[in-house]
Formats: C-alpha cells, sequence, structure tokens
C-alpha cells in the first residue's frame, strides 16, 4: 500500500464528491422529468462509451510502448506521453466530455433533465471505463490504485475508489430523484 492517497490532488478536485449530494437536493423538489426509455438508452450509450473509452486508452498506452497494466493510466504514464500523444490525450478528454453533453442536450428539453441526463451517463461511462480496463488488462487491481482523472485544466489524480463511488452516488441522486416524480 506504498504511495496511497486518500485524498484527490490538486485539493479542489476533492469538492467534486459533493456533486452528487447537490444535485440531488437541487432535484428532490420536483424530480426528474425523464422517460425510463430515455433513462434506459441514455444507459446503454454510457455502456457502450465507457468500454470504446478503456480501449483507446489502452491502445494509446500500448502505442507508445506502456504494456504494464498497473501504467495503463498511472501518473508516471503522462511523462512518457509525447508532447504530440499528450495533446491528443487532452483533446480525447474534451471530446469525451462534449459528446456527454451534446447527447445529454438532445434528451432532455429542460436544463435540469439535462444535467441529470449528463451526470447518469457519466457516472455509467466511468464505471464501465474501469470495468473495461479491468476486463482488458487486468487494472486496477484494486480500487487503492492511483489514477489519473483527468488532465483539463491540470492532471487529477485520485485512488480508483474516488471516481467510482462519485459516479455511484451520482446514479443513487438521480435514481432518487427520478424515482420521487415517477410515483
Amino acid at each position: 500500500m506504498a504511495g496511497f492517497q486518500l485524498f484527490a490532488h490538486p485539493w479542489w478536485v476533492n469538492l467534486v464528491f459533493g456533486v452528487p449530494f447537490v444535485a440531488y437536493l437541487i432535484w428532490r423538489l420536483s424530480g426528474l422529468a425523464i422517460a425510463p426509455k430515455t433513462l434506459v438508452l441514455a444507459a446503454i450509450f454510457g455502456v457502450a462509451f465507457g468500454f470504446v473509452e478503456a480501449a483507446v486508452v489502452v491502445y494509446l498506452r500500448a502505442a507508445v510502448g506502456l504494456t504494464d497494466p498497473a501504467l495503463v493510466q498511472n501518473i508516471e504514464a503522462l511523462g512518457k506521453l509525447s508532447g504530440r500523444l499528450f495533446t491528443i490525450e487532452l483533446f480525447r478528454e474534451a471530446a469525451t466530455l462534449v459528446m456527454l453533453a451534446t447527447l445529454a442536450m438532445l434528451a432532455a428539453p429542460a436544463r435540469r433533465e439535462r444535467w441529470a441526463i449528463f451526470f447518469w451517463m457519466f457516472a455509467i461511462w466511468d464505471l464501465t471505463y474501469y470495468a473495461g480496463l479491468w476486463a482488458t488488462v487486468r487494472w486496477p487491481q484494486s480500487i487503492t490504485a492511483p489514477d489519473v482523472l483527468f488532465l483539463i485544466p491540470v492532471p487529477w489524480v485520485a485512488p480508483v475508489g474516488f471516481p467510482m463511488l462519485v459516479s455511484a452516488l451520482i446514479l443513487a441522486a438521480v435514481l432518487a430523484a427520478w424515482r420521487r416524480h415517477a410515483s
């Protein structure tokens, strides 16, 4: 467990942990008017996109000779990416966010539901991403493994369990607010 880090770095990344709670507080009053079909289709997209993202990361790392599964998404791997590949990695991350946001805008007419769909897909994408990495290269070995979560605007580093917990809480918040509206 050498090098285990409980909190994310930089410090402000830890504020992401509050997103599911704040979102639920906002959504709970009037619930979320999202059709079940929309949630299911958004979930299917999230699963498919999460696996594609995992495959892209595995291919990118393999292309630069990072075949050790422990380095698939580790901070040391960043130093081995050339300037051009690092730029591609930045644009890949930005494109991921744009794709999720665009689909959320298409899926719901109101802003609150758009945010809910965005968070819903993001959470499913994120969990599937880790499942995809584990299924293909057996990484991460544990939820305490360090991970580079994002590069924008600076590298975000945290144990794998951090984004997995936030994603699970987001799914719970969306479902709780949605069920409140549906009943």
